[in-house]
């Protein structure tokens, strides 16, 4: 097999800018796909030390990897942004032929990363916030992207979801309810899309050693090793490179699946 087999490929990546949105469109244009780069803040890559600009990220990984890269700028909780990005990458590259939905999390909330306070005292603007961010915004893309993919019935959509999805927590409530629902919102697409030969997964990370993870919390050092254990914190090119899976050959006949990727940190089932 070629290394380059998503050669001629289209794909967007949403919240690419930096860490692991950006793992994923560098691993996708590594395989030879042209890569539609995402994010809400043009200086988005900046803010934990990963980058300058959406447009200098776009470029670089344009060039390292000798494919054609397009930066999309837009706020993907509302629709009309939502359908000008599926329409510019479309004009710019050519229809979307692998969508990875892995904007979210929950930094816009006025708590910040990496607790918005808890599941009793969260404020109302940022439950709403959360919600939006993660869960609305996986139904907006998907939803867009999937009607061009129906229509010449092909396509993979990988959503990002969270192994927090999996477990209750009393300071991430609200993150884990919307990553739950995204994850059923998962399934569900792949049920309605099975007939169109359109594949719906989602890959949920662990802790993953992006810029954002290390600059907003206090972590252990012992947990910083990259071998001997699989007690650590995972390199983000070790997450990044299950998307391989789900985008590639060897996942076309793979639909409606969670894959956690912790290191075995949570085993027991989904």
């Amino acid at each position: 097999m070629s290394n380059r087999y998503l050669e001629g490929k289209t794909v967007l990546v949403t919240g690419a800018g930096r860490g692991l949105g950006r793992a994923f469109a560098e691993r996708l244009a590594a395989l030879g796909c042209k890569v539609g780069v995402h994010g809400m803040r043009e200086n988005g890559p900046a803010e934990f030390g990963e980058g300058t600009t959406l447009t200098e990220t776009a470029r670089q990984i344009g060039a390292e990897h000798s494919v054609a890269a397009l930066r999309v700028l837009g706020d993907l909780t509302k629709t009309a942004d939502v359908a000008r990005i599926v329409a510019e990458v479309a004009q710019g590259l050519g229809p979307i032929d692998i969508l990875v939905h892995n904007a979210g999390g929950d930094i816009a909330a006025a708590g910040g990363k990496p607790n918005p306070n808890d599941a009793v005292m969260i404020k109302e603007e940022d439950i709403r916030s959360v919600l939006d961010r993660n869960l609305l915004s996986t139904i907006f893309t998907c939803r867009e992207v999937a009607r061009g993919m129906m229509d010449r019935r092909s396509g993979r959509i990988v959503t990002i979801s969270s192994i927090a999805a999996f477990k209750g927590g009393a300071t991430s409530s609200i993150y884990a309810t919307a990553k739950a629902a995204v994850i059923e919102y998962t399934r569900c697409l792949a049920v309605e899309l099975r007939e169109f030969n359109v594949n719906v997964n989602s890959l949920a990370p662990g802790d993953t050693r992006t810029g954002r993870f290390l600059g907003t919390r206090a972590v252990d050092e012992a947990r910083l090793v990259s071998e001997g254990t699989l007690d650590r914190i995972a390199l983000v090119d070790e997450v990044a490179r299950v998307v391989d899976f789900f985008a590639g050959p060897l996942g076309a006949f793979v639909t409606g699946q969670v894959l956690r990727v912790d290191g075995g940190n949570q085993c027991w089932p989904a």
